[in-house]
């Protein structure tokens, strides 16, 4: 059992956590709900004795005579050493287990225990992922390595730090059955999450914290049933699904179009094809969500058409003229046009550099305003995201996983781009969170009219934004068409199966 008693930590006087007490018992499942910044992920850190650079730390921390704690945080590129191949990785945890093994069998039997943790993980065989870099994965496939190194450290205490970011609903469903299958082997799990159905159908009891202070706890049914905190109202109010929206205006021009697109990876002198697109396009005004399994090419078509993939054939056209395949061949213009978000938002920043400079910086450099203006420009972006204005003062590491999303979301609207390419930007944030920045990317392509967006995502509620879908699976364009119709009437079968898993089934409680 793991333990944590009147837990307060504060860096510079801000309190972070103030006064949390959680019990982890084997075989149960107690989660962590809040908005971002609320404390989940310090409480949860707590219980590997890791805290905030400055942190002042009272309370009591206990795990079992014992026991240790492994951790599947939610930015598994964090973790994953960019240098060494997926093999290298755990091949060095499992060697761990098999020292006592004769000299000739450690090398099979540590291949065995691979595989085996790849499979509890969701990737049977390693899916030939073994051979590839942490940057040639999905974000999924990602989150999924970390959590088979999770299982080969053996630990008693497993922190779940979101760990359906990011994932489609096939493999969300999944992963709540193996964190329950992990809970039945007696296994403390400790999960942070945003996904209210994920908490209702794997926890046994939670927690709902705002501001670092736990205002309400109990079983997860008890307290979606009948909430008594109006903040965990306010979460369960804001999962419901937005408004679709106003029918789009596709009489004028494609501001994006995408004529034979086929793109690879380089795995040393091999090229493997990893996306065919065949047609695309997008229109000023609209909303394009991308849709499909991880791994299934979306993450790789955002990135060409921003310029980060540079291997691929065919035509990318803005405004009818071909953009440069790399990014570094792009003019000033054409790298305002078109901005990208990442899923993994703390990648894209300086640690050194507080964000409100950082986002200053984009107005800089793209659009070529004084320095002041540009940081007054970020300030109102930032505020109208939701990010206090002390927020951005901090260094990215100061700031939690959702509000660092927010100030890179921020950072890219300071370009005034014409797409805005966002990846998985709600996977990161709170329902609440979630639902204000939805409404506020439906008032930018409305109110705007001539910003377009390009949506990759796993969560169908999101894809309701968008005014049309494209689903793509094993590097396949295999359905496209208005988000109406395809949700109501997919016609491809690998749709329809998407469509049928995306509801997490509720097994605990």
């Amino acid at each position: 059992m793991a333990e944590i008693r009147e837990l307060r930590v504060d860096i510079g006087g801000r309190v972070i956590v103030d006064g949390v007490n959680l019990r982890a018992v084997p075989g149960q499942v107690t989660a962590l709900v809040g908005a971002s910044g609320s404390g989940k992920t310090t409480t949860g850190l707590a219980l590997l004795g890791s805290y905030p650079p400055g942190s002042r730390v009272t309370g009591e921390v206990r795990l079992a005579e014992g026991g240790s704690a492994g951790y599947v945080p939610q930015h598994p590129a964090a973790v994953l050493n960019p240098a060494r191949r997926i093999s290298a990785l755990l091949n060095d945890l499992a060697r761990r287990h098999v020292r006592d093994l004769p000299r000739a069998d450690r090398r099979a039997a540590a291949r065995a225990l691979v595989l085996h943790a790849l499979a509890d993980a969701q990737i049977p065989n390693g899916q030939g992922l073994l051979s590839r870099y942490p940057h040639q994965l999905s974000g999924g496939q990602q989150q999924r390595v970390v959590l088979a190194q999770a299982l080969l450290l053996g630990a008693r205490v497993i922190v779940a730090d979101e760990p359906t970011t990011g994932q489609d609903a096939l493999t969300k469903r999944r992963i709540v059955d193996q964190l329950a299958a992990v809970a039945a082997r007696g296994i403390a799990v400790v999960l942070l999450s945003h996904d209210l159905d994920v908490v209702r159908a794997l926890a046994d009891d939670a927690l709902v914290l705002r501001a670092g202070r736990v205002v309400e706890s109990g079983p997860p049914a008890r307290l979606w049933r009948t909430p008594r905190h109006d903040w965990t109202r306010s979460l369960l109010d804001a999962a419901a699904p937005p408004a679709p929206p106003a029918p789009p205006n596709t009489a004028t021009q494609p501001v994006l179009r995408v004529r034979g697109l086929t793109a690879r990876h380089r795995n040393g002198v091999r090229r493997t094809t990893v996306l065919h697109v065949p047609e695309l396009t997008l229109h000023p005004g609209t909303a394009l969500a991308l849709i499909g399994r991880s791994g299934s090419g979306k993450t790789t078509l955002a990135r060409c058409l921003a310029g980060l993939h540079r291997d691929h054939d065919g035509d990318i056209l803005l405004d009818g003229t071909p953009l440069p395949p790399s990014v570094r061949h792009r003019n000033r213009a054409q790298l305002a046009a078109v901005q990208y978000v990442f899923q993994d938002a703390r990648a894209a920043f300086d640690e050194h550099r507080p964000v409100l400079d950082q986002v200053a910086r984009t107005a800089v450099r793209l659009r070529r305003i004084d320095p002041t203006t540009a940081r007054q420009e970020a300030r109102t972006a930032l505020t109208r995201l939701g990010l206090p204005l002390d927020a951005a003062h901090r260094l990215p590491h100061q700031l939690s996983g959702g509000e660092l999303q927010r100030a890179a979301l921020a950072r890219a609207l300071l370009a005034r781009p014409r797409i805005l390419v966002c990846d998985e930007v709600t996977s990161g944030l709170d329902a609440v969170s979630r639902r204000s920045l939805l409404d506020l990317l439906s008032r930018l392509v409305r109110d705007r009219g001539d910003l377009s967006l390009v949506l990759i995502t796993h969560d169908l509620d999101t894809a309701r934004l968008a005014h049309h879908l494209a689903v793509l699976d094993a590097g396949e364009l295999v359905e496209q068409g208005t988000t109406g119709r395809i949700l109501t009437t997919p016609r491809h079968p690998l749709t329809a199966e998407f469509m049928r898993t995306s509801a997490v089934p509720g097994s605990t409680g």
